[in-house]
């Protein structure tokens, strides 16, 4: 292949995978990426088949552990397939709206099915074909050449980890994580380098932080809480990166190593290694099946343990005090910073474990610096089991649950400081 047609192969693919995944275009009153445009088209024209869709992924997924013998690896694994054997069954019973009374609650059964379960399967595979564009053909080793210093020196992570960040503000946790394993499969990320990224950069899209900030009434200052969430959730990397466990994760690799190679920084350096990546590359059709076949396998993963692990994560904070015991390891600190009803709050950040979305309910009436506050960590906590643990877990980044609790808590502790301090100056 001549040089013209592999710059060509580069530009032209690293174009589309932009557009899909990082241009917000209005359509129908509403401004947001392509890729959220497709799975909401979808949602809202096709929705039977959506839901169907999605009860059987869940279905596929809470039976495969069983069939494939994979249950039976650690006593983690068994535990999450008995997890996911239980997603099926609550899944049915939300669908067919048959069941007991609390589970069929609106803010429920119904709201993990049809606002995480459905959206999350219809957005990985969907999302893995235009990812293929993303990541497959020059762009990360484009973009790494640039911010490589700045990565390393701040994350202790390659340059090429910026596309992860970025796809994680705009796309999701779960195309995030969908890019981190396959670039740490290919042996570009050493296992210290993928971990640092997975929990430390694949939080919650944008989209779905437009609903949290609607349901805190935080709209009419939406540019600042996305800024502020942006700068926390990195800033707080910047510091997990550097404490255990984190600190202590070997250097080593999955893979046959590929690390980003030491050179110069500059456009002809980066076009350089971008056209090296995309005339090494397979073609697009082969790259697509790939990556389709990766995003399903994260599907079926992903959608049984929101439906069981996510409605158990409500139950508790509906109806237990766990999570009022859990809030008090970040009540001094909430005091600390002065933060308005600080009770309430600590368990607004501890509850975010169970599902992120569930600390937005609890502090909706809060003074105005209290919601900012729980709005920003439950953004910047990144972790929470009913569904990017789950979704981390079922990666090949060697991660143990312990480990990912450590790293939530410390998260949770930096982001409540660090959003404190911010809301002071802001608001």
């Amino acid at each position: 292949m001549d040089r013209t047609k592999v710059a060509l192969r580069f530009v032209v693919f690293s174009v589309i995978g932009i557009f899909m995944f990082f241009i917000p275009i209005n359509w129908k009153g509403s401004s947001s990426i392509p890729l959220d445009h497709i799975v909401t088209w979808i949602r809202t024209n096709l929705t039977s088949f959506a839901l169907i869709y999605a009860l059987i992924v869940t279905t596929v997924g809470g039976l495969l552990p069983w069939i494939n013998g994979s249950w039976k690896k650690t006593k983690v694994d068994t535990i999450f397939s008995i997890f996911k054997l239980a997603g099926i069954p609550i899944a049915f019973m939300v669908y067919f709206k048959i069941g007991p009374e609390w589970m069929l609650k609106s803010n429920m059964g119904p709201f993990l099915f049809e606002k995480l379960v459905v959206p999350v399967g219809l957005i990985v595979p969907i999302g893995s074909v235009f990812l293929a564009f993303l990541v497959g053909y020059g762009l990360m080793e484009f973009v790494g050449t640039f911010l490589r210093p700045v990565m390393r020196l701040i994350w202790k992570t390659p340059g090429r980890s910026a596309i992860d960040a970025i796809a994680s503000f705009v796309g999701s946790y779960s195309i995030a994580l969908l890019i981190t394993n396959r670039v740490f499969k290919e042996g570009k990320y050493t296992i210290k380098e993928a971990a640092i990224i997975a929990t430390g950069f694949s939080t919650v899209s944008a989209t779905f932080m437009i609903i949290v900030a609607k349901t805190l009434n935080l709209m009419d200052m939406w540019n600042t809480f996305f800024w502020a969430s942006l700068v926390v959730t990195f800033a707080v990397t910047a510091v997990t990166a550097r404490v255990w466990p984190l600190s202590r994760k070997p250097e080593s690799y999955a893979a046959e190593p590929n690390p980003e190679k030491e050179i110069g920084i500059g456009f002809k350096v980066a076009w350089d290694e971008a056209l090296k990546a995309a005339a090494d590359a397979p073609g697009i059709f082969e790259s697509i099946a790939k990556n389709i076949k990766d995003g399903f396998r994260m599907a079926v993963s992903i959608l049984p343990t929101i439906m069981s692990i996510g409605l158990l994560g409500l139950v508790l904070a509906e109806y237990t005090p766990l999570f009022d015991i859990v809030g008090w390891i970040y009540y001094p600190f909430m005091l600390l910073c002065k933060i308005p009803e600080p009770v309430l709050a600590s368990k607004a950040a501890a509850v975010e474990i169970a599902e992120m979305f569930l600390p937005a309910l609890l502090v909706a009436n809060a003074p105005l610096v209290t919601r900012f506050v729980v709005a920003v960590v439950s953004i910047s906590a990144i972790l929470f089991f009913s569904a990017s643990i789950p979704c981390l877990l079922s990666t090949e980044i060697p991660l143990t649950l312990t480990e990912i609790i450590v790293i939530w808590i410390e998260r949770t502790i930096l982001s409540i400081v660090f959003a404190a301090m911010l809301a002071m100056i802001l608001l």
